[in-house]
């Protein structure tokens, strides 16, 4: 597992990983039997302590928390289902092969959209769909594009449609490049 070495003057929390993602959902049962069926989750020993109906379910280093709340749509003034939208705000899980998660998801009948992302000749395939209760799942091989802190990012100056000196990447992805480039202006702009 690759580390990202800190390299500004912050003092970051002693963090180790991310727990668990917690979701409101209808039916405990429902979606217990997705995250089990579909993403191969299993379900473990929640506290006693709990006075509410829920479950918890763990798999892959992480673990997903079920809190039933079936007036659910009260609180969502969207109670269509939405559209499959890989820019919506999803939950992703690596996978060691995307055509099998397609195929598994068409075994069951389950909708869903693919998305390719190409960087610098490496691709990673994307997977999106909703479960029972709406919220966006990406399956993908994201591991094929590496994680590079913009710090490593090598930028060369260049000419904006300005006349003005902008820093441009020589050696990163377009996140990197618009932030980067945004940081660059602001800067500029706080310079004269």
């Amino acid at each position: 597992m690759m580390e990202i070495e800190e390299v500004n003057n912050y003092v970051s929390l002693p963090l180790l990983s991310l727990n668990h993602v917690s979701l409101l959902c209808r039916s405990v049962w429902d979606s217990m039997r997705f995250y089990e069926e579909v993403l191969g989750f299993i379900p473990i020993k929640r506290p006693s302590s709990f006075k509410f109906n829920g479950a918890w379910l763990y798999n892959y280093n992480i673990g997903i928390h079920l809190i039933e709340n079936p007036l659910i749509d009260d609180f969502d003034t969207i109670i269509e289902p939405r559209p499959i939208n890989p820019k919506d705000n999803h939950i992703s899980f690596q996978c060691r092969d995307v055509e099998i998660v397609k195929g598994r998801l068409e075994d069951i009948g389950m909708k869903y959209v693919t998305a390719v992302v190409e960087d610098e000749g490496n691709t990673v395939d994307q997977v999106f769909f909703h479960d029972p209760d709406g919220y966006m799942i990406e399956l993908c091989n994201c591991e094929n594009i590496p994680i590079l802190p913009l710090s490593a990012c090598l930028f060369k100056p260049r000419m904006s449609s300005f006349g003005r000196a902008v820093f441009g990447p020589a050696k990163c992805g377009f996140v990197e490049n618009a932030m980067m480039e945004s940081l660059s202006m602001d800067m500029l702009d706080i310079s004269f």
